[in-house]
């Protein structure tokens, strides 16, 4: 038996071995203001580079800052639906 730990990702809900943890309001808009970072969500690096590659900080704080409104975003479904058929292991390309 491996020692594999499996957790899925929050966005795309598929079992990874290894998640990264995306600031659900970017750092940089709380880091300067010395506010908490606040709510974090666990996702796969190739959901995160994703999102970090639709949208930037300034959306994400404003207007993209719930995985219920990340997940409901028209570009963003359309990745997901996409990167659910997709082999866990395989390299995931993003595209803008």
């Amino acid at each position: 038996m491996s020692n594999n730990q499996q957790e899925q990702c929050e966005l795309c809900h598929r079992e990874m071995e290894h998640l990264t943890v995306h600031h659900l309001v970017p750092r940089q808009n709380t880091k300067r203001k010395k506010q908490d970072p606040g709510l974090t969500a666990n996702i796969c690096s190739a959901c995160h580079r994703q999102i970090h590659a639709l949208f930037d900080n300034k959306l994400l704080a404003r207007e993209f800052n719930t995985l219920e409104k990340l997940s409901n975003e028209p570009q963003m479904q359309k990745f997901l639906v996409w990167v659910r058929k997709q082999e866990r292991g395989k390299r995931i390309s993003v595209h803008r």
